[in-house]
This record gives C-alpha cells, structure tokens and sequence, in this order.
C-alpha cells in the first residue's frame, strides 16, 4: 500500500533590504530577513520585495529561494546556546521541518506554487560576519545541516500557514546533504561529483562540479 506523501508548514515567510553588516564591511547584502505577514507574490526570481546582494554567486532562477527549517534551528539554539528563528540565515521560507533525507529534484507544492530542490547552501564569510563569529563558516559546514535552494517551477502567492505536499525526485539523484559533503570533502568523489552532474542540481554548482571532474579547480 502506498502511503500519502509527505507533507511540511510553511512557518514563516522572510524578506531584507539590502544593508551593511557593519560598519567596516561596505558592500551591502539581504542576508538579514524579517519575518512579514499576509500573502506574498513568488515570482521565477524569489520572494517579490526581497533583496539580494551578490548576484554574482546568490539569486537567479535556481538559487530562487532559500528554505531553512524550525527543527534545524531548534538545534542551533542548543548549539549555540542562544536563540535562533525565522531569518537567522538569510532564509525566505523556514519550514517546520524536513522530509526524510530531501533531494535534488524533490518538488514542493504549495497551493499554486511549485518549488524544485536544487542544491545546499553553501556557509561564505557573509553568514560569519551575520552571525559576529569568524569561524561560523566552518561550524555550520561541520553541522551538515545546510537548508536548501530551489527553483519556481510555478509561480503564485505564498503566505506563513500554508501546507505543502511533497514529491520526491528520482531515488538516483543525491541528497541535499550528500552535495554538501561532496563540496567540501577532498579528496573529491568524482563518481559522486558525476552521479551529481546528471541531476537537476543548480547551475554554478554544476559548473564548479564540472571543473573538479576535468580537475581544473
């Protein structure tokens, strides 16, 4: 017998301004999110409203939207011995929490929106200095508890409450957490970085999995 197919809350809907960190970093970024209420609009780039700062390596159509979940941030409280919500890392959804092992590819549904899986977040110096730690960086790359990029297969409006229904993607496609490791693990898994390459996973970090293959970076 088949079972229903899992199913996640939305807890939380987060947008930012573009701002400065500090006083000495000047480029300025929308890391800092804010929880907002009512409705709204998701369009192929994000959340309409929210601001990205390094278009360069963050945003596009395939780093959309960032989801994070409640029950991994229940998990920093502890580890960090401070309180940690909605926001925190720069999430524009945070979840209640995560179906068993999310993958590349997994689809989301929430009402009229449509969201697909494409890779982890990947910790840079921007989340450090959100978190006032240097080492945050490498804390949050030993946590493997990454959150996860997806792009908007269909577009609508979105609103903190709403449940949403999971499909998974192909059983050969990795996980989440396995792209993660395959990130920071040297030396590299090429049969892992190719397995990975097959999958609908996000553009830059296809590349950057290419270039480790043919061992140019």
């Amino acid at each position: 017998m088949i079972g229903s197919p899992p199913t996640v809350q939305l807890r939380s809907l987060n947008v930012g301004a573009l701002e400065r960190l500090t006083a000495e970093r000047p480029l300025k970024s929308g890391i800092r999110k804010h929880s907002v209420q009512g409705p709204v609009l998701c369009d192929a780039e994000g959340l309409v409203g929210d601001a990205i700062g390094n278009r360069t390596h963050h945003g596009g159509p395939d780093q959309a939207l960032y989801l994070y979940s409640a029950a991994d941030y229940a998990w920093w409280t502890t580890e960090l011995g401070r309180e940690c919500g909605p926001g925190l890392f720069g999430e524009n959804l945070t979840l209640d929490a995560w179906w068993p092992a999310p993958r590349v590819g997994d689809r989301v549904q929430f009402g009229e929106v449509l969201l697909e899986l494409t890779a982890p977040r990947i910790p840079c110096n921007t989340l450090a200095t959100r978190m006032g730690d240097p080492q945050f960086v490498r804390r949050f790359a030993r946590a493997v508890r990454p959150g996860a990029y997806v792009r908007v297969l269909q577009t609508g409006v979105l609103e903190a409450g709403m449940t949403g229904t999971v499909t998974r993607g192909k059983a050969e496609w990795p996980s989440i957490d396995a792209l993660f490791r395959l990130w920071h693990e040297t030396p590299r898994d090429k049969a892992g970085l190719m397995a990975a390459i097959g999958a609908p996973i996000e553009s830059r970090m296809r590349a950057r999995f290419l270039g480790w293959v043919a061992d140019r970076g």
